[in-house]
Order: C-alpha cells, then structure tokens, then sequence
C-alpha cells in the first residue's frame, strides 16, 4: 500500500500506548490517528476514524480486546486486528482468531518484528508467530472429531485448493506456498481469492480457522 498505513493504538497500559506511538510516529509509512485505554473506546474510534490496522491488548477495562475484535470485525470491512499481548494461552488465541483478529503476537516481540507483523496485516495477510500455530495445532488435534457439518465447508473446494488451505494452516505465505506446490504466485493468489470466496472467510487468518474446524489440519507440520 502507497499510502500511510492508518494505526489505532489499543493499550489500558498509557507507558506502553506511549512506546508504540512513539516507535510509529518515527518510523515512515505509518500514521497513529488514534489511542483507546478501554475496549469500548477502541470500538467507537475504529468506527470514526477507520484504520487499516488496529494493534489490540486482549486485557482491557469494560470490555476484552477479542469482544473489541469481534465489534470491530462485524462492522466495518477495511479494518484489521493485530493482537498483541502478554498471554499465550490457548483460549486468547483461538478466541482472537474466531473474533476476526489477522494476526496474533506476544508482547516480547521485538520493535522491528512489530513493523513488519503491521505492515503484513495491513496487506491483507495472517500474521501468526510459529509458537502460537504450534499451539493450535496441538489445540485441535486433541478435540474430537469434527462433525460432517464441519467437513460440509470443504465440499467445494478444488484438491488444490485444499492444498492450498493445509499450507495456509500451517503458517506458510504464498511465496512458500508457491515453492512447495510448484506453481507461480499468482496462480497461488488466486488459489488463496477463490477460497477467501468459497468459505466466506474475511481473511487468511479465518481461513486458518476453518482449515481447523473441519479437521483439515490436525498434526503438526513436518517436512517443510
């Protein structure tokens, strides 16, 4: 994207909102055009000044950042969601992803790698860090089964498609994906389009959630 990517800062932490604003504020392709303290403030600024991406603290007064989320998420289309948090447990995570939320990092991410998790859900990709993919997959491989219902979901989706979907699950971006099936980018983009269609899913990251729901991915990658 050429223009400055639009960021709201959600934090109930004011030294923390202060980092962030001020490592955004220096750094070029950024704007911060809002800070909220609590999860209804977050709602009602992401409503009025539609940023591309708003970096959300799961812990915050009067309402939880994954239920901001999943307001943000139901009413407006062009906003993300990058979770940043303390915690790691395997209900924020999930919760998060369910919400709506595009990616999902841990507060002890480095400064650089918050950059670029930005910029890369700005851009209409998931951003999960590999420990918190690991942690679904192990997450849902211990559920039971998925019922028929579940499977139902994948029933138009082509054999590559399908492929495609595992990859996606699994964390790989559609350059990785590209090499492991040994097709072009953008035949893996459109492969990725027809299923954002198929499944109406909002974004990678609800694709991941679906590759799991219907039982697709159900053991940790190995081989890649």
């Amino acid at each position: 994207m050429t223009d400055p990517i639009r960021v709201l800062i959600a934090e109930d932490q004011a030294l923390l909102r202060d980092s962030f604003r001020i490592l955004l504020d220096t750094t070029p392709g950024f704007v911060v055009v809002g800070e909220a303290g609590t999860g209804r403030e977050t709602v009602e600024l992401a409503l009025a000044r539609r940023p591309h991406v708003v970096l959300m603290d799961i812990s915050m007064p009067d309402m939880t950042g994954i239920d901001a989320t999943a307001e943000i998420c139901r009413r407006t289309s062009g906003t993300r969601v990058l979770i940043l948090t303390t915690f790691d447990l395997d209900e924020y995570i999930y919760g998060a992803l369910r919400a709506g939320a595009s990616g999902f990092l841990l507060k002890d991410t480095t400064a650089a790698d918050l950059v670029t998790a930005i910029r890369v859900v700005a851009d209409g990709e998931a951003l999960l860090a590999p420990s918190v993919t690991r942690r679904l997959i192990a997450a849902f491989g211990a559920q039971p089964r998925p019922s028929r219902a579940f499977h139902r979901r994948l029933d138009g989706i082509t054999d590559r498609e399908r492929e495609t979907l595992m990859l996606i699950a699994r964390g790989l971006s559609n350059a990785d994906i590209a090499a492991h099936l040994s097709l072009s980018p953008a035949t893996v983009k459109s492969h990725v389009g027809r299923l954002l269609t198929k499944l109406n899913a909002r974004d990678r990251a609800q694709l991941v959630v679906v590759a799991y729901e219907t039982g697709l991915v159900t053991a940790a990658p190995d081989g890649f």
